[in-house]
């Protein structure tokens, strides 16, 4: 099933690009990723109304799992094909797909359609998030974008803060198909945006293949991988016959992609990229950080809401000095990170100081005031939020202009797969305590019961981060490339 690509020769332009072109491609960009990551946040609030319009509520959590399972997947896919065909048409690829899968959404007089467009949508915004960081990758050098990295958090930032406001407001006084409908002409924009200037950056590889069968097995593998991380302790028993099942098919193709990378002749994923050990260790550390960070996000306003008897509006807001955390340690890490020689040191410190504050946390669980609470988290999101440049340009850097797009893809993919893993991990630690997860059986446990089971929810965190560090610890630094006169003030 490999489709040869013919022989791509890099585009020579004799006018390099401007500062003004190359923010209208940033801005271009990051406002495609930002449509795909609002609409991972922009439909919680609305999901009851499209319940109650639609019918089949029991279906209802499909229009996240559905988005979630496509996105994922195709990440790795989407940066092998921009290697190959160049940025331009692959992340107008990505968007039109987006906005397709919009289109259907707004349009849907029922909820299997409606499932369906959010898969659609998945298939463009997986490949939104990856084709974002690699093309700032191409624009700027190493040394210089970690900075930009930082306005990819505070994309999430605004996603994260805007889409269930947006949501709510759509959906109680205006209608539910606006969530989608408000995509269509933000994401002509961004095309417009990035039409002119994209055409100018070159397309790196040459001779390359498209790997079909080795995507098909990777995209079969994550979906069962993320279907039973899904079900598991929610639908059906983590020890049922589904669930293993799910897993064990998983693994076999797992096996079967891994098999593949061993024989084809250009495997979807480079075995020299797959081999770099700062590939490896950067990838992994990325892992296991946003499995800590999106398990502590979905638990965090649980806690808030048992422990501390806020509302769910009040817990929402509660939430901000973690998320604005987040985005103020990979600014700092950002601006920080071309002064020093030993670059993953900053990383270090700030993912130790994460984990000092959940223990710390997780000790004072039962008894925190509210303010105890945001300053611990916030200063978890300050100290995690420093791995996010670090680790993406850590990786970018490890590999040639040929390979940047695979790079990145194989880190967004695991990205997404440590958010699934991580809040799956967190579930089965709440469900094993017998925790309530839906605000109104709050009262149908004992505060001893509830206290202990976030204890061990913050500890399970904190052990996460802790791999992380050991992951950082093993990555070997490369010094940044950059330009010729770029100043190294620290070590």
């Amino acid at each position: 099933m490999d489709q040869t690509v013919g022989k791509q020769t890099a585009v020579k332009t004799d006018a390099p690009l401007s500062e003004g072109e190359k923010n209208a491609i940033i801005g271009g960009v990051l406002l495609s990723m930002l449509l795909a990551a609002l609409d991972q946040t922009i439909v919680a609030p609305a999901m009851p109304t499209m319940a109650r319009l639609l019918g089949h509520a029991e279906y209802l959590p499909w229009i996240v799992t559905g988005y979630l399972l496509t996105a994922t997947a195709v990440a790795p896919l989407y940066g092998k094909i921009s290697d190959v065909h160049g940025r331009r048409p692959t992340i107008y690829a990505a968007i039109l797909i987006f906005l397709a899968g919009s289109l259907v959404s707004a349009m849907a007089p029922n909820m299997l359609v409606l499932i369906v467009g959010r898969a659609i949508q998945g298939a463009g915004g997986g490949g939104l998030f990856a084709l974002a960081q690699t093309v700032i990758g191409d624009l700027v050098p190493p040394r210089e974008r970690a900075r930009y990295t930082a306005w990819i958090s505070g994309t999430w930032a605004v996603a994260s803060i805007a889409g269930p406001l947006l949501g709510g407001t759509f959906a109680e006084h205006l209608h539910w198909s606006l969530i989608f409908w408000i995509n269509i002409p933000l994401g002509l924009v961004a095309m417009a945006m990035i039409n002119k200037p994209l055409k100018k950056l070159p397309i790196a590889a040459k001779h390359h293949r498209i790997d079909g069968l080795g995507a098909l097995l990777l995209v079969a593998a994550t979906a069962l991988l993320l279907l039973a991380l899904n079900w598991g302790g929610s639908e059906y028993p983590w020890l049922s016959r589904e669930i293993l099942g799910l897993l064990a098919c998983s693994t076999v193709i797992w096996s079967f992609f891994a098999l593949r990378l061993l024989r084809a002749a250009e495997p979807l994923v480079s075995l020299e990229v797959l081999g770099n050990p700062i590939v490896l260790a950067g990838t992994l550390s990325m892992f296991l950080l946003q499995a800590a960070n999106i398990g502590l996000a979905v638990y965090l306003p649980v806690y808030l809401q048992s422990i501390l008897g806020l509302s769910a509006s009040a817990s929402g807001t509660a939430m901000l000095g973690l998320m604005l955390g987040t985005v103020a340690g990979a600014t700092l890490s950002g601006r920080t990170i071309q002064r020093f020689v030993h670059y993953k040191r900053i990383a270090m410190i700030g993912v130790t100081f994460a984990i000092l504050c959940l223990g710390v946390l997780s000790l004072v669980a039962g008894h925190a005031s509210l303010l105890i609470v945001e300053i611990l988290t916030t200063c978890v999101g300050l100290g995690s939020g420093t791995t996010f440049p670090v680790a993406t340009v850590s990786v970018q850097n490890a590999v040639d202009q040929a390979h940047l797009g695979v790079a990145t893809g194989v880190l967004t993919f695991l990205r997404s797969l440590g958010s699934a893993l991580g809040v799956a991990i967190l579930g089965a630690v709440a469900l094993g305590y017998g925790l309530p997860l839906a605000s109104e059986g709050v009262q149908a446990t004992g505060a001893a019961v509830e206290t202990a089971a976030f204890v061990m929810i913050f500890l399970t965190a904190a052990a996460m981060l802790l791999m992380a560090l050991v992951a950082l610890g093993l990555m070997p630094e490369k010094p940044l490339r950059g330009h010729p006169e770029a100043p190294v003030l620290a070590d």
